[in-house]
C-alpha cells in the first residue's frame, strides 16, 4: 500500500515529542494544584480576555456542556467572574480576576521553570527553534485542516 500522505512520517515524530514533553510538564504540576482544565480556562481568559462560555469552549475544542462545572468551580473560588453580556443580556461573559491571574501563574510555575532549566542545556539557536517551533503548534492547533485543504490555504 502507498503511504497517501508523505508527511506521515513526520506528523508521528512530532506527535510522540509533543506527548512525552506534555506528560512531563504533567508530571511536574504540583499536588493539589488546579486542573488542566481550570488552567487551560484561566489561561485563556488571561491571553483573550473576556469571552462566553460557548466561544471559549470552541476555542479550547470542548463542548460548553463539559465545562460547566469547570466554570462555576472557577467562579466559586473566585478566579473568574461571570456577567451578563453587554450586547446580549441572555448571554453571560467570563472574565478572570485578580485571584485567577495569581492561581495561574502559581499553577504554571514549576512546570515553566522546570522547561527554562531543562532549555538551558539547548544552545541558542535550539531554543529560537523552539521557540519557532511553539509559535507554529499553537498555529496548528487552531487550523482545520479540511478547510485549509479545500481552500488551499497556507500560510507563508
Amino acid at each position: 500500500m502507498i503511504d497517501e500522505n508523505p508527511r506521515l512520517d513526520e506528523a508521528v515524530e512530532i506527535r510522540r515529542g509533543t506527548l512525552k514533553l506534555a506528560r512531563r510538564l504533567r508530571a511536574e504540576r504540583p499536588s493539589g494544584g488546579l486542573s488542566p482544565n481550570k488552567l487551560g480556562v484561566l489561561g485563556h481568559l488571561h491571553r483573550r480576555g473576556p469571552t462566553t462560555p460557548g466561544e471559549l469552549a470552541a476555542a479550547e475544542r470542548q463542548q460548553p456542556q463539559s465545562l460547566t462545572r469547570i466554570f462555576a468551580d472557577l467562579e466559586r473560588a473566585g478566579l473568574v467572574t461571570r456577567t451578563p453580556d453587554a450586547r446580549d443580556r441572555r448571554r453571560m461573559v467570563l472574565e478572570i480576576t485578580f485571584s485567577g491571574r495569581e492561581a495561574l501563574l502559581r499553577g504554571v510555575a514549576g512546570r515553566d521553570a522546570w522547561l527554562a532549566s531543562a532549555m538551558a542545556a539547548l544552545t541558542e539557536t535550539e531554543r529560537q527553534v523552539l521557540r519557532l517551533a511553539a509559535t507554529l503548534m499553537e498555529r496548528l492547533a487552531d487550523t482545520d485542516p479540511a478547510q485549509a485543504t479545500l481552500t488551499g490555504t497556507r500560510h507563508a
